[in-house]
């Protein structure tokens, strides 16, 4: 059985770590060069650096601190936030990123995923969904949630791995910052509707919620945020609780 992943993620902006509720009221939480390392030396399997107000601001993702991230990590590191052309993730590769993560710019260009996967492997292409649950039915929204759009969760997480993502970043706005549980119901959707990686993202509170997503929302990893920024979970406690109760993960 394949490790399952806990993967902590720094959202940035203005070039620090933020965290907020819903997507909304974000506070800033620390210096991501410092988090990210400290990440790596307590045992997260992955990194996540989201840049989360490049698309609105229409500009890239800071490279710069990416290159200083990478630097201080020996994890896998994935980059996202304004990315939309082949040359952007070139440059975030060169910069030390090991996987980029697209949003946005592939909804309006699902052509993106199709050249990115041909340039640089499925393997490096994450798509990022961000989702919320209206009148009965997960939707894909924009713009670090700001856009809502019409266009169904599973559809589209379907369609971009036809196309050539490798993994799914699965975040319940609904959930997000909550803490009140990740979304194991779209989670579980979206992981038995394709046949890739899926991180789930949104609402992780307690350890229990890492045992809830692995086994009902069936996914490969669990991203979060504000438990680790605020030291409420350490992620060495986390994976040994997951491994007592049946959980393969790597200590």
């Amino acid at each position: 059985m394949l490790a399952k992943r806990i993967i902590p993620c720094l959202d940035i902006k203005n070039g620090k770590t933020v965290k907020g509720i819903n997507f909304e009221n974000i506070t800033d939480v620390g210096d991501p060069v410092e988090l990210g390392s400290l990440y790596a030396q307590m045992g997260a399997d992955e990194l996540v650096f989201l840049d989360i107000t490049a698309t609105n601001e229409k500009r890239k993702t800071f490279s710069e601190l990416v290159t200083r991230i990478a630097k201080h990590i020996n994890i896998p590191f994935t980059v996202g936030g304004g990315i939309s052309t082949v040359e952007d993730v070139s440059v975030l590769l060169d910069c030390g990123a090991d996987k980029i993560s697209v949003n946005t710019s592939a909804v309006r260009n699902p052509q993106l995923i199709y050249d990115l996967a041909n340039n640089f492997g499925s393997q490096c292409v994450v798509l990022a969904i961000d989702t919320k649950f209206i009148d009965g039915e997960w939707y894909v929204f924009l713009n670090g949630g700001r856009i809502p759009t019409d266009i169904k969760t599973v559809e589209w997480a379907k369609q971009a791995v036809e196309l050539g993502a490798g993994e799914i970043l699965l975040t319940s706005m609904n959930n997000d910052g909550t803490k009140d549980g990740f979304a194991l119901d779209i989670t579980r959707a979206v992981s038995e509707s394709v046949n890739v990686p899926v991180i789930a993202s949104g609402g992780a509170g307690t350890m229990e919620h890492f045992i809830d997503v692995f086994k009902e929302g069936k996914a490969d990893a669990a991203l979060a945020a504000s438990i680790f920024h605020y030291k409420e979970i350490g992620i060495p406690e986390l994976k040994r609780f997951l491994k007592e109760r049946g959980i393969e993960v790597r200590i």
